[in-house]
């Protein structure tokens, strides 16, 4: 009898076993797998048990969360979500998350292991910490000034702290209010499916992940090439360059929209925005050479985040010679992002020192105290301190007496660049204003601000396009804007 109790007994200790070993197995091995089944709704529910952690501009809260009382409990809000929307993304639990609010996403949601207060914290218990803040660079007097200058036309700004790399504007209008997105439900499958449909594209951030040919914003990137390979040694010396100039082995000729071309020297070629001369100067300086100026801006790079990913400004690295004079010019496979010509102008202004741009300036837990803190890193020497000397010099001269006179502020030295990009088959369609610049208060040491501006207006005439009429009235505004912080 007590044999067979023992044997009763055995096995019912190997079912106990193989039941631990089984929970073991589930809550262990298969914890991941099961956790990310799309038919476990825990982790979704878990996710909104809880207020999302804020985004804050300029010491105040841009987002926040309200309780719904439905099963996905907090949704996201928004304050002043379209002026906004091209730094916070949205947060939606229809269709997840983007831009700060999907590379912060772990510390604004409470997942972040910095949140827990002993390490391995979260992994053990399961749980989550309250959602942290995301203390950004963005400057609001800086950000409305760029939003409300474009007018709700399409286009973009992008605004920098040339010392540090701050971004402290990142405007991208048509915009759309985030909120629209936040919850579920036939309300939030329709907004998106609006709008998506919208010709105007308004969920498409045009500050970084939209490229555009440049045009003549480019030049200086041009100069700095020119200048820095010794290709020319007095920027006020005159220049052998035909007008009209035959592109190098073909029969097309290169025009100038300005008068006075035919053999300016560099300085004056940036000023009145001479196309042969800046062409020629590109070819001259070789593939290579400009290849090199180019990256030393950034162009080329795939990896840059500002946190968000930035799309890859472009200057192609196998080209004829007269598909190198137009890329000299900001024309044929030349392509830039607002930002990436923010960082051109923020280049010059800084004494060619690239300083890499970023977007948050730490973050810290719900408390307040400090998770991360970002700081200004050097991205790349662009250009020689002597260059950029002497193209600050022409930079300037192009707002007081050249193309860029109405960005001019009155007791502050500014310093820019017009742009009218071509582009569409045979230059059929309305060309991109663009306008960079910088601006130095008068009793200040360095540049408060480097900007670029593109409006793709299309509602506009032919002849009304230009970066001196339509982008450099917007860029004034937000230079001054960040002169008075």
């Amino acid at each position: 009898m007590i044999r067979y109790i023992r044997r009763a007994a055995a096995l019912l200790l190997l079912l106990l076993v193989a039941l631990l070993l089984n929970a073991a197995r589930i809550q262990v091995l298969d914890a991941e797998e099961l956790d990310n089944n799309p038919a476990n709704r825990r982790l979704t529910i878990a996710r909104y048990d809880q207020p999302r952690g804020d985004i804050v501009v300029s010491g105040r809260s841009v987002t926040g969360s309200k309780d719904t009382g439905e099963q996905l409990a907090y949704e996201r809000t928004y304050r002043d979500g379209p002026l906004y929307a091209p730094v916070t993304g949205y947060a939606s639990q229809t269709y997840g998350t983007t831009l700060l609010e999907n590379a912060e996403d772990s510390l604004l949601s409470g997942t972040d292991p910095m949140l827990a207060p002993l390490p391995f914290w979260n992994e053990i218990t399961r749980g989550r910490q309250p959602g942290g803040r995301v203390v950004t660079t963005v400057v609001d007097a800086v950000q409305r000034a760029a939003y409300e200058g474009l007018g709700g036309r399409r286009g973009a700004v992008a605004a920098l702290e040339p010392a540090t790399g701050k971004i402290l504007a990142l405007v991208s209008t048509p915009s759309y209010d985030p909120g629209l997105l936040s919850g579920t439900g036939a309300p939030v499958t329709g907004a998106w499916a609006r709008l998506n449909a919208s010709t105007s594209r308004p969920m498409l951030n045009r500050a970084i992940r939209q490229t555009y040919p440049p045009g003549s914003t480019f030049k200086i990137v041009t100069a700095a090439a020119a200048l820095d390979a010794q290709v020319v040694t007095d920027p006020d010396a005159d220049t052998a360059t035909p007008s009209p100039y035959v592109l190098p082995g073909t029969t097309t000729t290169l025009p100038n929209e300005a008068r006075g071309c035919e053999g300016a020297s560099l300085a004056e070629a940036i000023r009145i925005s001479c196309n042969t001369v800046m062409a020629d100067l590109g070819v001259r300086v070789g593939l290579d050479g400009m290849v090199d100026a180019a990256r030393g801006f950034g162009f080329d790079d795939t990896g840059l985040r500002i946190p968000s990913g930035v799309a890859k400004s472009n200057f192609d690295t196998e080209m004829s010679k007269d598909q190198l004079a137009l890329s000299s010019i900001g024309q044929f496979d030349t392509t830039a992002t607002p930002l990436q010509m923010a960082m051109v102008a923020s280049a010059v202004a800084n004494g060619g020192e690239l300083m890499r741009p970023y977007l948050v300036d730490r973050t810290t837990t719900h408390e307040g105290s400090p998770v991360r803190r970002d700081g200004p890193r050097s991205y790349h020497r662009a250009m020689n301190p002597g260059t950029a000397v002497q193209l600050r010099r022409m930079m300037v001269d192009v707002v007081r007496t050249g193309t860029g006179t109405n960005a001019a502020i009155d007791g502050v030295t500014v310093g820019g660049k017009t742009g009218t990009a071509q582009h569409g088959v045979d230059n059929s369609g309305l060309p991109y204003a663009w306008f960079i610049s910088w601006a130095q208060a008068s009793d200040a040491a360095r540049p408060a601000v480097a900007v670029a501006v593109v409006v793709e207006d299309a509602a506009a005439n032919r002849a009304d396009i230009s970066g001196g009429g339509s982008a450099a009235p917007i860029a004034r505004s937000v230079m001054a804007a960040a002169l008075k912080e």
